[in-house]
């Protein structure tokens, strides 16, 4: 055990799991590249889950970042206007698609969903909130209590009255025969019959992502959440779209995961990739709905003057360059090297959309679910200068999201 590894282990909560037998200490980067502590240098395919969307040392954002560094103001809280943020917030509003759209920056993807489910909440004056079985929304009390996966939920206890929707259990026995029609269908009146008898009226909201994340790259399929929408619509329900993964063109297919449904959601979440590592989080939602809020706010580090210089020059670079085609052009590259591995004993399943791709990992003996496997991928994958990522509900699945600036070679 390496000296830093132990005073890790010390001092951190061993619930803080790490990569790899012997974790890495990164040391530098450049590009799609990092080095470590001993030299080592690795091909970036994790992105810091999907967070250095750029890649690292990107001189647009660094020289953004020390120029506002040299103003000697890094901080000043939302009580003062900040020129960085209001620009920022410009951009996003009519990149959202979401009409008299207002935005609030927070500092994480689980604030930026604790947000999210406050206005729906507060707008509909109910703690009933609709949410997706497999989902991650962050590590806070509302939003595990609106997680669907065990391995991420510490406890039962909860501030909202939560029930899970079908959407990405396709294997599972009662829908491994549909098609995808048929599947929305049976979606559709699931959702249906879960207004119906499990909930009283003014459900607050559906929040879901429309790729998820920590649940492997799994996808509802196109319409879904359109056919959601509709039956929600009905009854008022608001629709919240977690972008933590999604947004800024990763998927290729639309700038936002939800683009890809043709719908427009009424809030709408983001946070990771807009910073290039930076903290920032956020939420864009109607104006009425954002402005709905009885209580006073603020918000101390959301949208500091630091980390808004890092999005502008972020999301600025994303879209000169147009990255959102990047992903689209080489996501079949991506797709069409990685589906042969399912003609191997120990695959089940590709997957993927834009810049995001999954492997799922299985017993060669009988198909079971095989984290054993992942876990030993992994490793082998950094030993040859490969870093990717794993997650799924039975932590089989391999993940692979590179900076969106990635080429071809």
């Amino acid at each position: 055990m390496s000296e830093l590894l132990a005073r890790h282990r010390a001092v951190m909560p061993s619930w803080l799991s790490l990569y790899y037998d012997e974790p890495i200490e990164v040391a530098g980067g450049k590009g799609v590249r990092l080095t470590d502590a001993h030299g080592n240098t690795y091909l970036d395919f994790f992105a810091g889950i999907l967070t250095n969307m750029l890649g690292y040392d990107v001189a647009e954002v660094r020289e953004a970042v020390e120029r506002q560094l040299a103003t000697g103001v890094v901080h000043t809280s939302t009580l003062y206007l900040l020129r960085g943020q209001v620009e920022l917030a410009e951009k996003i509003a009519r990149l959202s698609g979401i009409p008299d759209a207002k935005v609030f920056f927070t500092n994480s993807g689980t604030e930026a969903n604790e947000t999210a489910l406050l206005l729906a909440t507060c707008a509909r004056g109910s703690d009933q909130v609709l949410a997706m079985r497999n989902s991650y929304h962050g590590r806070s009390y509302g939003t595990v209590a609106v997680t669907g996966n065990r391995g991420w939920k510490n406890s039962a206890l909860s501030p909202l009255n939560v029930h899970y929707l079908h959407g990405t259990d396709r294997d599972a026995p009662a829908f491994r025969a549909m098609s995808d029609a048929e599947y929305i269908d049976a979606c559709v009146a699931d959702l249906r019959d879960v207004l119906a008898t499990a909930t009283a009226r003014d459900v607050a909201c559906l929040i879901a992502e429309p790729v998820q994340g920590v649940g492997g790259f799994t996808m509802p399929p196109p319409g879904l959440l359109a056919a959601y929408k509709e039956v929600l619509d009905e009854e008022g329900v608001l629709f919240v779209s977690d972008e933590v993964q999604t947004g800024w063109g990763r998927t290729g297919t639309g700038f936002w995961g939800v683009s890809e449904h043709r719908i427009t959601p009424d809030a709408l979440t983001f946070a990771k990739g807009l910073g290039n590592g930076f903290a920032v989080g956020g939420v864009v939602a109607r104006g009425d709905l954002m402005d709905g809020l009885t209580a006073n706010g603020v918000s101390t580090f959301g949208g500091n003057p630091v980390a808004m210089a890092a999005a502008n020059a972020t999301l600025d670079y994303v879209l000169d360059h147009d990255l959102q085609a990047n992903a689209a052009r080489l996501g079949p590259v991506m797709l069409d090297g990685l589906r042969p591995l399912t003609d191997t004993a120990v695959v089940g399943a590709v997957r993927g959309k834009g810049l995001m791709f999954a492997v799922d990992m299985v017993d060669p003996g009988g198909g079971a679910p095989s984290p054993e496997l992942a876990a030993a991928v992994l490793e082998e994958t950094r030993r040859r200068g490969l870093l990717i990522g794993k997650g799924g509900l039975r932590g089989n699945v391999l993940r692979v999201a590179p900076p969106l600036t990635v080429e071809e070679s």
